[in-house]
């Protein structure tokens, strides 16, 4: 998807979120509000940390655990292959650095999504 494609998916999202009584828009204002992501945060933990940070703040931690391991183990053998196991990271990780925008647009909406879910069945 698109960042445009899931920044109207987001618009769709906050009209339900407008439609719902007060108590309602005030139980997923609390929720969310400890939910959602920042793509900045997102972007400095990629460019900074190619350990696999990034993927733990968006909750993806096996993602996260596999580039942290891959990295210790290139950080161990850097003198044979270890340098190959950094720039298989690298190659891997750097699409993501420029589409954090849209990662995190996306992971955003799928907990905007379960927190509408989750405040229209309490009603």
């Amino acid at each position: 998807m698109s960042l445009e494609q899931l920044k109207l998916e987001e618009d769709d999202l906050r009209k339900e979120i407008a439609a719902l009584s007060q108590d309602q828009k005030k139980a997923y204002y609390q929720t969310e509000e400890k939910l959602v992501k920042d793509p900045d945060t997102y972007a400095v933990l990629n460019y900074f940390f190619l350990a696999g940070l990034h993927h733990f703040y968006l909750e993806k931690y096996a993602h996260g655990l596999v580039n942290l391991v891959v990295m210790l183990f290139g950080l161990l053998f850097i003198q044979s292959f270890g340098i190959v196991l950094f720039v298989v990271i690298i190659l891997i990780e750097l699409p993501q650095l420029f589409r954090s925008q849209s990662i995190v647009q996306r992971y955003n909406n799928e907990v905007m999504k379960s927190t509408l879910r989750q405040v229209q069945n309490i009603a």
